[in-house]
């Protein structure tokens, strides 16, 4: 599976003129098998990542939908990334510096790892204190680990079994929601970045058509009564987290900075914009207390793009960022 990468690369596009993302390279797993190589045990386990970063976003969501902030320590990353990767750099509620190593560069915690490490340094990274290595540099896998694995280190109405829903992956919506993920993360997710760093006017068509095909794809979906307010119906899935973070960039920073530029999501999508207000501004249960909006940093990544694409303006709109909560749209 191609890995999570963050909001810029050096090099941004191959030969042929179209981006290529590079495959993970740690998949280790956290388990609560207590006798596990990983297992789950609390202050354990850190979590690298840049606020930018719409791979490492979804990490974000997912441990504050969890409630496992006071277990899963959080390390930000700022937003200039250099040949050694990102650096700490205390800009912009980052971290001056790597708080176990002291570390300037998240390259270092890579060659921690792996000395002879020689490809991308990208975000997110779960990082192991104990055995002082990478885990997983690979979102999708870090997102279920946070699902459960945890869990008996949580209050019992945080737990999966106990959700109503049956959890982010209800088992009898799994083989729906992985069907969804397959042609979102190709066509949406990736389909902006490949979009976006095109080098050639073919490789830019090739992607930004059936990247609006997909939200069409999307809008008729949530269109559907079975599949309202959320992407699986009445609760908060795999699929919605997955998609937030490449919709919540997509007004403010693909159309512009990407190129995106077809249509705009609050213009012409009106069950994703409503979709998509609700997760932002829901401060109730079922967001654990807003964990879609306080993990969200749009001016941050709105930069971090600007940078990626050698852009030396930001752009100051769309204005609002998100429109108002529906209630008093």
């Amino acid at each position: 599976m191609p890995s999570d990468e963050p909001v810029g690369t050096l090099q941004q596009a191959g030969k042929d003129g179209r981006f290529h993302r590079q495959n993970a390279q740690f998949r280790n797993y956290i388990s609560a098998d207590p006798n596990a190589d990983f297992p789950a045990e609390d202050g354990r386990y850190v979590l690298y990542l840049n606020w930018g970063c719409p791979w490492a976003h979804r990490t974000n969501i997912v441990r504050s939908l969890k409630g496992l902030e006071s277990i899963i320590q959080l390390v930000v990353c700022g937003f200039e990334l250099t040949k050694e990767g990102w650096l700490f750099d205390g800009l912009d509620g980052s971290d001056p510096r790597d708080p176990l190593y002291g570390f300037t560069k998240i390259s270092e915690l890579y060659h921690k790892a792996d000395p002879e490490y020689s490809l991308r340094y990208t975000v997110p990274l779960l990082w192991d204190k104990k055995k002082e290595t990478i885990v997983s540099n690979e979102s999708s896998e870090i997102i279920r680990m946070f699902y459960s694995e945890f869990d008996h280190l949580l209050p019992a109405e945080k737990q999966e079994i106990n959700h109503p829903g049956g959890g982010l992956l209800p088992k009898k919506l799994k083989g729906e929601i992985e069907a969804m993920n397959e042609w979102v993360y190709s066509t949406v997710n990736n389909g902006v970045y490949k979009t976006g760093f095109a080098d050639t006017q073919a490789a830019y068509e090739e992607n930004v058509y059936p990247l609006f095909e997909s939200l069409d794809r999307l809008e008729a979906h949530l269109g559907e009564p079975a599949h309202q307010p959320y992407l699986f119906g009445k609760y908060i899935t795999e699929a919605d987290v997955r998609l937030y973070t490449t919709l919540i960039r997509f007004d403010t920073a693909y159309v512009t900075i990407f190129k995106c530029n077809l249509r705009m999501i609050r213009d012409a999508y009106p069950n994703l914009d409503r979709w998509l207000r609700r997760l932002y501004w829901d401060e109730g249960p079922e967001t654990s207390g807003g964990a879609f909006k306080k993990t969200t940093h749009i001016g941050i990544f709105k930069k971090g793009y600007a940078v990626a694409a050698k852009w030396p303006v930001v752009p100051a709109g769309p204005k609002p960022d998100v429109l108002p909560p529906l209630e008093v749209a």
